[in-house]
C-alpha cells in the first residue's frame, strides 16, 4: 500500500463523515444557536467562561489529543495496518465523534456539568456516585500513563548517565511554553489584547522558544521529572482557566497542526520511491498471545474512541462553549481531526517498519517495546528528510531538528491532556461529596474537608503520579480498557438523556454494547492473566496493581450498566426516568 494513497482515502471518510453524519446528529438532537450557553448563564470568570469557537477547539483538541492517538495506533500495528485502518475510520466516524459530540452536547444542556450530573438526572443518584467513582479511578490511569509519556520525553540523562540532548531540549521548549501561556492568558483575558494579533506573537514566540531550546537544554532525571509534573498539573489543575489551561491549550493546539501538516508534506512530498512497509494484516493471534479481539480495540483508544473526551467535554469545555453551534465544530470535528493524527501515526510507523522490527529484536510482535512517540518522529523525520534527499538519520541536521520538534509537540499535548484531567479529577472528588445546592466551601466537619478542591487535587496526584513510575507498558493495557469502557457508560449515559427528553437514542446502542463488551472481555483476561502471575509466585507490585484495579473497574461497571439497562427498559414503556422536572428543563 502507498502511504499518500492511504492518507488521502483516510482523510475523504473522515471529512464525509463530519459533513454528513455529524450534520445529521446535530439535527436529530435539536442543537438550537439561540439558546443561552452555560458559560453565559453561569459565567463567573473561573470554570464558567465564554471562549471564541477557534481557542476553544484548540483548549478541546489539545486536551483529548494528547499522546494517545500516537501511541495506541503505534501499539496496535503489530495486528498490520488494514485493523488499525479501518477501526480509526468505523470508530471515528460512528463511534467517537458520537460519543464525543453527544457527551459535549448533553453537559451544555445541563448547564455545564459533568457526565456524573446527567447519570444522576437520568438514571439515579447512585448510579452517578458510582459512574464518577468508576470515572476518577480512570482519570488516575490517565495520569499514570501521559505521566509516564512526558517524563519519557523530558529525561535528559539516561541510565548510563550520559546525556539525551535532543529530550533536554524538549523539556526546556516545554518549561519556556508553560510561561509564554501565562502571558498570553493574561494579556487576552486580562489586558483586553485582541486574540488575532496576539495569536501572530504566539506563534512567533514558539518559534523563538524553540530555537533557544534546540540550543539550550534541561537535563534532568525521569524521578525528577515525575515530580516536576506532579507539582505542575497541581497548580495547574487549581488556577483559574484563564491563566493557564485556555492559552496553554490554544497556543499549543498550533503546534499540533503544524505537526499533522510536516507529516501531511512529508507524506505528499517524501514517500517516493519508499516502501510502506508495515504488513497489511498480520494475525488474528500474536506470539505473546495478545488476540485481535478485544486488544486492537483497547489499544487504539483515542483515534477511535476514547472516554477521557466524554470527560474533557463535559467537565470543561461545556463550561466555556459560547454557542450550540460550536458543539458539532468542537465535539464531533476535534475527534475527527484526532483521527487524522491516529492515520498519520500509522503511516510513520509503515514507512521506519524495518528499523523497528530490528531495533525490538527483528520481530513485529515486540514492537511495543519500541517508545511510540520516538517511532512518530523517526517516521516523521524520515519523509521529511527523503523529500530533501538527505539521511533518515542524526546525521542530518533536518532530520535532527524535525525529529525534535515532533517529540516537543507529543510531549506538550500528553502535558495538556495532564493538567486537562486533574482539573476534571478535581471536579469528580468533589462531587462525590457535595448534595445538591450545597456550597462546598461551607460545608462542616470531615466531608467538608474531603470537598475542598486542593484535597481531590493532592490524592489523584500523588496516585496518579506513582504508579507512573511503572513503564508504559504496565500501565496502557490497563489505561486502555478503562478508558474504553469509560466510553461505553458515557454513551449509555448520553443516551439515556435522549430517551428521557423523547429524542432518537438509536445511533448510541451498537457503539455503546461493543465498548462494554470489548473492555469487560480485556478487563477479564487481565484479571485472569494476574492471579496466574500471582498463583506462581513471580508477582510485584505491579501486577497486583493491575488486579485490584480491573477487578475494582468490572464491578463498577457492571452495577452502573445494570442501571442503565433498568433505564431503559422503563423508557420502553414510555416512562420518564430520573429526576421528570429537572429533565424536562434540558429539552
Amino acid at each position: 500500500m502507498n502511504a499518500l494513497v492511504l492518507l488521502v482515502i483516510g482523510l475523504a471518510v473522515l471529512i464525509v463523515g463530519y459533513l454528513t453524519y455529524g450534520r445529521w446528529l446535530a439535527k436529530t438532537w435539536g442543537v438550537d444557536p439561540s439558546r443561552e450557553t452555560p458559560a453565559h448563564e453561569l459565567e463567573d470568570g473561573n470554570d464558567y467562561c465564554p471562549a471564541k469557537a477557534p481557542v476553544l477547539l484548540g483548549h478541546h483538541f489539545s486536551s483529548i489529543a494528547g499522546a494517545g492517538p500516537i501511541n495506541g495506533p503505534i501499539q496496535a500495528a503489530v495486528f498490520g495496518w488494514v485493523p488499525v485502518f479501518l477501526w480509526v475510520l468505523i470508530g471515528g466516524v460512528f463511534f467517537g465523534a458520537v460519543h464525543d459530540f453527544g457527551a459535549l452536547f448533553a453537559s451544555i444542556r445541563h448547564k455545564g456539568q459533568s457526565l456524573g450530573e446527567v447519570v444522576a438526572l437520568n438514571i439515579g443518584d447512585r448510579a452517578k456516585k458510582l459512574f464518577l467513582i468508576f470515572s476518577y479511578l480512570t482519570l488516575v490511569l490517565v495520569v499514570a500513563a501521559f505521566a509516564s509519556i512526558v517524563a519519557s520525553t523530558f529525561v535528559g540523562i539516561n541510565a548510563d548517565g550520559s546525556h539525551n540532548e535532543t529530550n533536554a531540549s524538549v523539556a526546556m521548549i516545554s518549561l519556556l511554553f508553560i510561561v509564554m501561556a501565562v502571558l498570553f492568558g493574561f494579556f487576552v483575558y486580562r489586558k483586553g489584547a485582541k486574540v488575532g494579533p496576539a495569536t501572530v506573537i504566539g506563534v512567533i514566540g514558539i518559534v523563538v522558544i524553540t530555537i533557544i531550546g534546540l540550543n539550550v537544554g534541561v537535563n534532568i532525571s525521569r524521578t525528577g521529572w515525575v515530580i516536576f509534573i506532579a507539582v505542575y498539573i497541581t497548580l495547574a489543575s487549581l488556577l483559574p482557566v484563564w491563566i493557564l489551561l485556555q492559552p496553554r491549550d490554544y497556543l499549543s493546539s498550533f503546534l499540533l497542526y503544524a505537526m499533522m501538516i510536516i507529516a501531511i508534506v512529508g507524506v505528499l512530498g517524501g514517500t517516493a520511491g519508499h516502501d510502506f512497509l508495515l504488513p497489511q494484516f498480520t494475525s488474528f493471534k500474536l506470539a505473546n498471545g495478545n488476540t485481535l479481539f478485544p486488544v486492537l480495540f483497547i489499544t487504539v483508544a483515542c483515534g477511535a474512541i476514547s472516554g477521557f473526551h466524554s470527560l474533557v467535554g463535559s467537565g470543561t469545555t461545556s463550561k466555556q462553549i459560547n454557542s450550540e453551534k460550536d458543539a458539532k465544530v468542537i465535539g464531533y470535528g476535534a475527534m475527527i481531526i484526532e483521527c487524522v493524527l491516529a492515520l498519520v501515526s500509522v503511516i510513520s510507523v509503515g514507512v521506519v517498519w524495518n528499523l523497528v522490527k530490528e531495533g525490538a529484536g527483528g520481530e513485529a510482535g515486540t514492537l511495543t517495546t519500541n517508545a511510540p512517540p520516538a517511532i512518530f518522529a523517526s517516521g516523521i523525520a524520515s519523509m521529511v528528510s527523503w523529500m530533501t534527499g538527505g539521511a533518515a538519520d542524526f546525521t542530518n541536521p533536518l532530520y535532527d531538528t524535525i525529529y525534535t520538534l515532533i517529540t516537543l509537540a507529543v510531549s506538550v499535548f500528553a502535558l495538556t491532556s495532564l493538567d486537562t484531567g486533574t482539573r476534571l479529577g478535581r471536579y469528580m472528588f468533589t462531587e462525590l461529596f457535595v448534595h445538591e445546592g450545597e456550597d462546598p466551601a461551607k460545608i462542616p466537619g470531615f466531608r467538608g474537608f474531603l470537598a475542598k478542591p486542593l484535597v481531590g487535587t493532592l490524592f489523584l496526584v500523588i496516585v496518579g503520579c506513582g504508579i507512573g513510575f511503572l513503564s508504559l507498558s504496565q500501565i496502557w493495557g490497563l489505561f486502555g480498557a478503562a478508558n474504553q469502557l469509560l466510553a461505553g457508560l458515557a454513551l449509555m449515559a448520553v443516551a439515556c438523556w435522549l430517551g428521557n427528553i423523547g429524542k432518537s437514542n438509536k445511533m448510541f446502542f451498537i457503539p455503546m454494547v461493543f465498548m462494554l463488551v470489548a473492555t469487560l472481555t480485556s478487563l477479564v483476561m487481565t484479571i485472569i492473566s494476574k492471579v496466574g502471575v500471582i498463583g506462581a509466585g513471580t508477582a510485584v507490585w505491579g501486577d497486583w496493581f493491575q488486579l485490584i484495579f480491573a477487578a475494582a473497574l468490572v464491578i463498577l461497571a457492571v452495577v452502573v450498566s445494570i442501571s442503565g439497562i433498568q433505564t431503559f427498559a422503563k423508557q420502553a414503556k414510555g416512562e420518564i426516568t430520573g429526576d421528570a422536572k429537572a429533565v424536562e428543563a434540558t429539552k
